[in-house]
């Protein structure tokens, strides 16, 4: 039985270098009962723990899983899985970030803001707080939220000090 012949292969390498389970395990920072659970036939190791036994039993891992065709093609399907999960996490990382949809509409909202001269002060600075670097517009809407805001700003300054600083002194005349 596979299983049982790696299991074997455990146990008389750890024996060979003189450790017991509980310091393989302190090691590995497993359980004790991981590496009892291994050698006594009831479950293989991941692939990360199987390279760090070899390193400790300081046997290659071909001579620890040596006649051990079921855990050999076990680490092959395991292998298959995880370059599938990785190419499948790839596709959703870059559907994450994204944001072509969001960076246009934080720009327009920008761009509108400005003819409200003192909304134009303060939404621009909401935009580039919601603003983050995977909209596809990252930079533009900055420069343009900055833009927005020195724009903003001067026709503020305009409109209140053409209304209630420095009003001018029009006069109206009455014609007859």
């Amino acid at each position: 039985m596979p299983i049982a012949e790696f299991s074997i292969q455990l146990r008389n390498a750890r024996i060979a270098q003189g450790f017991s389970q509980n310091e393989v395990a302190t090691i590995l920072h497993v359980t004790r009962q991981s590496i009892s659970k291994w050698e006594n036939g009831r479950g293989y190791p991941d692939l990360d723990n199987l390279i760090q036994l070899s390193e400790v039993y300081k046997m290659s891992i071909d001579n620890l899983l040596k006649e051990s065709s079921e855990l050999k093609d076990q680490i092959n399907t395991n292998n298959a899985e995880i370059a599938e999960k990785r190419v499948q996490l790839k596709k959703i990382n870059m559907d994450l970030y994204q944001n072509t949809d969001e960076g246009l509409l934080l720009i327009i909202l920008t761009i509108i803001s400005a003819i409200i001269p003192p909304v134009g002060i303060f939404m621009p600075v909401y935009v580039m707080w919601r603003n983050n670097k995977y909209n596809s517009l990252y930079k533009t809407i900055i420069f343009v939220s900055i833009l927005v805001i020195i724009i903003s700003l001067i026709s503020t300054y305009v409109l209140l000090s053409d209304t209630w600083l420095k009003p001018s002194n029009t006069t109206v005349y009455q014609i007859k």
